[in-house]
C-alpha cells in the first residue's frame, strides 16, 4: 500500500489531499473520504489506509483547502471535550462556507482527479463521510448524481434544516444507495430530524438504509477524541464495507 500527499488543482485555488493506493495494479474502485471538521490528520489517514486494504484507491481531500493547507488547527486538545467545543469557534466559519455551490464544484474537481488515474476503475464512485462530512458528501452525490454510485454517512449533523436549501431537500436527485449511521445522543440530528430525513427519501424513491447507534454520541468513529465509540466504530466498519462491496460488485 502507498500513502501519498497530492495536490489537486480545484476552480478556487488548489486542494491538498492524501491519496492510498492499495497493493497490486489495478485498476481499483475509487472512494472519496470526506472528513470531519478537524479537517486530515492521522487518524483519518489510517482510516482511508483500512478501507485501502480492502482493494480500494482512497482520496482524502481538505476540504478546508482555501484556509490553507491541513493541519489548520491545534489537535492536541481533542481528547479533552472542553478544548474539543472551543476548537469549534474557529471552525465554524470554514464549515458554513462549504455552501452547495462550493460543495459542486470541489466534488467535480476531485472526481476528475480519480478519473484521470490511470489505475482508478472506470465508473463511479462512492463517499464515507464524517459528522460535517457526511453532510457534504449528501451535497456531493446530489449534484453528480451520475458519478456517485453511493455514499456512506456517519455521525453527521444538520442533514435536516428549516433552510431552503437543506441537504435533505436534495434527494431527489439520488440514484445511487445511501447508508446513514445516526448517533443516538446528538443534538445536530435528533429523532425528529432523522425521521424528517427518512421521510423525504421514501417519498423521493432513494435506496437506503438508515440506522441508529444506540449509545453513541455525535463522532464516534474518531479515535483520537473525546467521542471515540471503539463498538459503534466497528459497527460502522460492518456497515460501510458492505455498502462497498454491494457497489463494486464484491
Amino acid at each position: 500500500m502507498g500513502t501519498t500527499s497530492v495536490d489537486i488543482p480545484t476552480s478556487d485555488g488548489v486542494a491538498d489531499a492524501c491519496l492510498v493506493r492499495p497493493d497490486g495494479d489495478g485498476p481499483f474502485p475509487a472512494v472519496l473520504l470526506y472528513m470531519d471538521a478537524f479537517g486530515p490528520r492521522p487518524r483519518l489517514v489510517e482510516m482511508a489506509e483500512r478501507i485501502a486494504e480492502r482493494g480500494h484507491l482512497v482520496l482524502m481531500p481538505n476540504l478546508f483547502y482555501r484556509a490553507g493547507r491541513a493541519p489548520l488547527f491545534d489537535l492536541a486538545g481533542l481528547a479533552d471535550p472542553q478544548r474539543r467545543s472551543a476548537a469549534f469557534a474557529q471552525i465554524r466559519p470554514l464549515v458554513e462556507a462549504l455552501t452547495p455551490e462550493v460543495v459542486a464544484r470541489d466534488a467535480g474537481a476531485y472526481l476528475d482527479f480519480l478519473a484521470a488515474q490511470d489505475d482508478v476503475a472506470s465508473g463511479p464512485v462512492a463517499i464515507t463521510g464524517y459528522c460535517m462530512g457526511g453532510t457534504t458528501a449528501l451535497r456531493a452525490i446530489e449534484a453528480y448524481p451520475d458519478r456517485i454510485a453511493a455514499v456512506a454517512s456517519f455521525h453527521a449533523g444538520r442533514v435536516v434544516t428549516d433552510a431552503p436549501d437543506s441537504p435533505h431537500r436534495g434527494v431527489g436527485a439520488i440514484t445511487g444507495e445511501l447508508y446513514f449511521g445516526h448517533a443516538d445522543q446528538d443534538e445536530s440530528m435528533t429523532a425528529a430530524q432523522i425521521a424528517a430525513l427518512e421521510q423525504a427519501l421514501d417519498a423521493a424513491g432513494v435506496t437506503y438504509r438508515s440506522e441508529l447507534y444506540a449509545g453513541a454520541r455525535h463522532g464516534f468513529t474518531m479515535a483520537d477524541t473525546a467521542a471515540y465509540d471503539e463498538r459503534a466504530t466497528e459497527r460502522h466498519w460492518a456497515a460501510l464495507f458492505d455498502l462497498l462491496d454491494r457497489t463494486f460488485g464484491r
